[in-house]
């Protein structure tokens, strides 16, 4: 997986804007961060998971997903290595944390 199929992932799904956040490129879905890239470094993205989820992809997929450090790991948000990522990997999770935060008729749109 590179940057710019991360990228493509993410901008892929309906409603998304990309936008920047720290100086890094993020993905937005009804205004919300659901994504990003580069952080802690261009080796890496984001998405934003609920702990549950977390907890699943980082179980099944541990050289891909890792929990952020600290109080934001806590919550969900996961580090994605992008290396060892593949499409298939990386595509489910980058739709659990696009349907996390879409506004509700805009995932009904999208379909389950």
């Amino acid at each position: 997986m590179t940057a710019d199929q991360f990228r493509r992932l993410a901008v892929g799904l309906p409603g998304v804007s990309e936008r920047s956040h720290m100086g890094h490129p993020d993905f937005r879905v009804g205004g919300k961060i659901f994504a990003t890239l580069g952080a802690p470094d261009d080796a890496w993205g984001m998405v934003k998971l609920t702990p549950e989820q977390q907890q699943r992809f980082v179980h099944d997929e541990p050289k891909v997903f890792v929990p952020v450090k600290g109080a934001w790991g806590k919550q969900g948000c996961t580090n994605v290595c992008l290396k060892p990522a593949t499409k298939a990997i990386l595509s489910s999770a980058m739709v659990a944390a696009w349907r996390n935060l879409a506004p509700e008729d805009l995932a009904e749109e999208f379909g389950s």
